[in-house]
């Protein structure tokens, strides 16, 4: 009872202080600074069993942070406490900024610097380019001789520095002619993980397309084209339109022919190249030889009746088709990649088959359209 009527005279004197009222009986000042406030009368309330930890005018009770190291600890009472991260933020849940650029490690495609190279905390220009060679001479006249002798006494040479290429870690994607190639380490060997789509040699120079069927079944330079992209298509794939261009080249990228991967203005970007045969078959020996390998390079969807793989090697095989005599033959139940290795007349290529788990090889027509892979050359 006297804790009610304490808190009455305190009430009305409190009231009284609003009206300008200054003197008051038996104030109650909790906190001995001479005035009697708001504190003093949460402080007081604070008797009959709740408290204001952070004096922050919510009750505890109903305060969803009463942490006074919170950064919102007198933001909104529904709201639960919230800290400073390392980048300033309150709650912005950054754990670390390694190299203080502002930008929070787990975001950060470069914690450190990036050189002139572009590559992060990389060495810089390290290539030599030679510019230029000056050969130094100078003579001499030999009078028993009678005649004069010239001689090279040195050389000037003008060079800069340029970048070497770079393709970071296999399995970090490789952008080639305005797309990103993901890639995938199998063995020793680093391979794109998906096929190619360049409309360009390595040089820039634009790869023949849109051959009728004719031109295809006679050219002996390189080509490509998109499955579908004309008449007389074959469509077995059980989740897209293969006869649609637009949703095969989405889909498999883009065919070649072998006079494509063979031209010395190369398919594959700087430091990659199309795989030789002895390359394919390294990579089936190691997935446990031609017998089982296809089933650990085909993809989890897209083969025609179930015939779908693990992937667990991550080629990310896709049964692509080919284009033969012009025609577009089999996409949904083949994939079939080209070699770089001729055999006389022919050239190797191997392919997977929606029915089993081989790895098969053979030699066929040149002319003949399958899809390419690249594979990074040896360090």
């Amino acid at each position: 009872m006297k804790r009610f009527l304490l808190l009455l005279a305190t009430l009305a004197c409190f009231a009284g202080a609003l009206s300008a009222q200054t003197a008051c009986p038996n104030p109650y000042d909790g906190n001995g600074d001479g005035a009697v406030t708001i504190s003093d009368l949460l402080d007081l309330l604070g008797l009959f069993g709740d408290a204001d930890a952070d004096q922050d005018g919510i009750w505890d009770s109903v305060d969803a942070c009463v942490d006074t190291g919170a950064c919102n600890f007198a933001a909104s009472p529904t709201e639960s406490c919230a800290y400073i991260d390392v980048l300033g933020i309150c709650g912005g849940g950054c754990e670390g900024d390694g190299d203080g650029d502002g930008i929070c490690d787990d975001v950060d495609t470069c914690v450190g610097d990036l050189d002139e190279c572009g590559v992060c905390n990389g060495p810089g220009p390290t290539e030599i380019v030679i510019e230029d060679i000056t050969i130094l001479y100078d003579s001499v006249y030999l009078p028993q001789l009678g005649e004069w002798y010239v001689y090279e006494f040195g050389a000037d040479t003008t060079f800069s520095y340029t970048c070497a290429p770079f393709f970071g870690d296999c399995g970090d994607p490789v952008s080639y002619q305005g797309y990103d190639y993901a890639t995938v380490l199998i063995g020793d060997h680093c391979w794109f993980a998906e096929n190619l789509r360049s409309e360009n040699y390595e040089n820039g120079d634009a790869i023949p397309a849109n051959l009728s069927d004719s031109e295809w079944s006679s050219t002996t330079s390189g080509a490509l084209a998109v499955y579908g992209e004309d008449a007389g298509c074959e469509n077995y794939s059980p989740d897209i339109d293969a006869c649609d261009p637009a949703q095969s080249l989405n889909e498999y990228g883009r065919l070649y022919n072998w006079y494509a991967v063979d031209d010395a203005r190369a398919l594959c970007p700087s430091g990659w190249h199309v795989p030789t045969d002895g390359e394919w078959t390294v990579m089936t020996d190691h997935l446990g030889g031609a017998s089982v390998a296809g089933g650990q390079m085909k993809t989890t969807y897209g083969w025609n009746g179930g015939g779908n793989g693990t992937n667990s090697s991550g080629f990310s095989g896709l049964p692509g088709g080919s284009r033969n005599d012009g025609s577009f033959y089999t996409a949904g139940i083949y994939g079939r990649w080209w070699s770089s290795s001729p055999n006389g007349s022919n050239a190797w290529h191997h392919y997977l088959k929606n029915y089993n788990e081989y790895v098969s090889r053979s030699s066929p027509d040149q002319r003949n359209g399958y899809s390419v892979r690249c594979v990074r050359d040896a360090e």
